[in-house]
């Protein structure tokens, strides 16, 4: 008996950790999947890769930086969402860092993961411009958990169990698409889009 109850309390935990961890940022209701990759093949057609090289292989998609291209790998998924949750797992290879962010013709905003920590940038002007900063250890070779969530003039993101929020004027601008982006190597897992085309 005396086992038994430091096990429960120990899973009574866990569940809750990852039930908060599950929990919408901006919504207050779930979205429509629009996207989960097995990446177990070639992505459908709602996907194009802009740069770098991107291949799904065994429930994982490797992603690696081409130096001749002098940009880091950007995703796109094509649909334009004025609401969006997209959630994801990755692991940055060494140094490098991971973006998840959404564009109308140009940039419009992106939640960047380093190092360092995780920031939330809006692009009307550039370089992007940061508003809105959390330090934390983003250990390398480790698998990372981040939600990211927009709506309106705001964008959120949860890495971790540790949220970061922010809103400015510029966000609001309509959407043509979102995309992932990534430094030298990264590996990436378990992403879903969620989302919503109008306000």
């Amino acid at each position: 008996m005396k086992i038994f109850f430091p096990f429960a309390a120990l899973l009574a935990l866990t569940s809750a950790a990852l039930a908060d961890d599950a929990k919408p940022l901006l919504h207050d209701h779930e979205l429509p999947l629009l996207a989960a990759p097995e990446f177990k093949g070639p992505l459908d057609a709602s996907f194009s890769v802009a740069k770098g090289k991107w291949t799904p292989e065994d429930g994982v998609l490797g992603v690696l930086d081409l130096p001749e291209q002098k940009h880091i790998p950007v995703l796109h998924h094509k649909a334009g969402l004025a609401s969006a949750t997209i959630e994801v797992e990755f692991l940055i290879e060494g140094p490098g860092s991971f973006l998840v962010g959404c564009d109308s013709d140009k940039h419009v905003g992106r939640v960047v993961v380093a190092a360092a920590g995780m920031s939330i940038a809006e692009d009307s002007v550039k370089p992007s411009h940061t508003i809105a900063k959390l330090p934390m250890t983003v250990k390398p070779n480790e698998w990372h958990k981040l939600r990211v969530e927009w709506k309106g003039d705001q964008m959120a993101a949860n890495l971790d169990g540790q949220e970061l929020r922010a809103q400015h004027a510029f966000l609001a601008t309509p959407k043509s698409r979102s995309w992932l982006a990534a430094g030298k190597s990264v590996k990436v897992r378990n992403l879903k889009i969620s989302g919503e085309t109008k306000p």
